[in-house]
């Protein structure tokens, strides 16, 4: 009997089917809970919750900080992620490191030690203080923790490219007589330029959605620094129907997001 187990699973089809079945549970997994959004209200209960001031408000402010965040992020990011990618220098890996961190850091945690930098009693805060300046539950602090959890999504997609692209197109330009910002912007940038919107399309969808680290640095003030995320987590202990209509807006937004990602990575070709 245990030979003629053995036997099957050596056979490959017991493994095609196998692999199969655990597809097929992972996409049910995955698609259940979002079916269940969608059969919870209705196309009419949607349109009239969406003219709801307090969502108009948080879908606006969602919008907003998320936009001021990427675009930072972009002029920020792209040089950084250059350097990264192209000049050794003492403790790099540190800083890579620390560049990457946010990705496994609990949002929670982040926030928390936003507060304490930035805070009025905080390392930095207490001297912004001075000048009557406080960042914490301000709109700028959901930018400052957008940008703190959603900056590795961009920072390491752009370092990839830049460390894979083909550096004799840029030593061609530099023989011509380019120099290194203009060979930057004529050959490099526009050479990775779908892959660093892609990677900014995903750093604009974390952003949109992070939660933990702006209600922990901004709290959850309405009109000031109720995002999305924070707007559901305020609607479902009053009106369910409300949280689900703007859960299915950051659906939405979400597939609309990964199918770009998709188009500009070229993905589909291989479907």
């Amino acid at each position: 009997m245990m030979f003629h187990l053995q036997r099957m699973k050596n056979r490959p089809g017991f493994f095609y089917l196998a692999a199969f079945i655990g597809l097929i549970l992972l996409f049910l997994y995955l698609a259940l809970p979002l079916l269940a959004l969608f059969l919870k209200t209705t196309p009419e209960e949607i349109l009239l919750t969406l003219t709801e001031p307090f969502v108009i408000q948080s879908l606006t402010l969602s919008l907003f900080t998320t936009v001021i965040t990427t675009i930072v992020l972009v002029i920020i990011g792209t040089p950084v992620a250059f350097i990264q990618s192209r000049y050794p220098y003492p403790g790099k890996k540190i800083v890579d490191t620390f560049i990457d961190l946010p990705l496994v850091l609990p949002p929670a945690v982040a926030g928390l030690a936003l507060l304490l930098l930035w805070g009025r009693m905080g390392l930095l805060g207490k001297y912004l203080a001075v000048f009557s300046f406080t960042i914490p539950f301000t709109t700028l602090a959901v930018v400052m923790s957008q940008f703190f959890v959603a900056s590795p999504l961009y920072i390491r997609q752009a370092r990839s490219l830049f460390t894979q692209l083909e550096k004799g197109y840029e030593d061609v330009a530099r023989t011509l007589g380019a120099g290194p910002f203009r060979v930057f912007c004529t050959i490099t940038l526009p050479l990775c330029s779908f892959g660093l919107i892609s990677g900014a399309i995903m750093a604009f969808a974390r952003a949109l959605g992070e939660f933990g680290a702006t209600i922990m640095f901004a709290g959850n003030l309405p009109g000031v620094t109720q995002t999305m995320p924070l707007a559901i987590y305020t609607a479902m202990q009053k009106d369910m129907n409300a949280a689900v209509t703007i859960s299915l807006l950051l659906v939405g937004i979400s597939l609309f997001v990964m199918l770009l990602v998709r188009i500009l990575s070229g993905e589909d070709k291989n479907a």
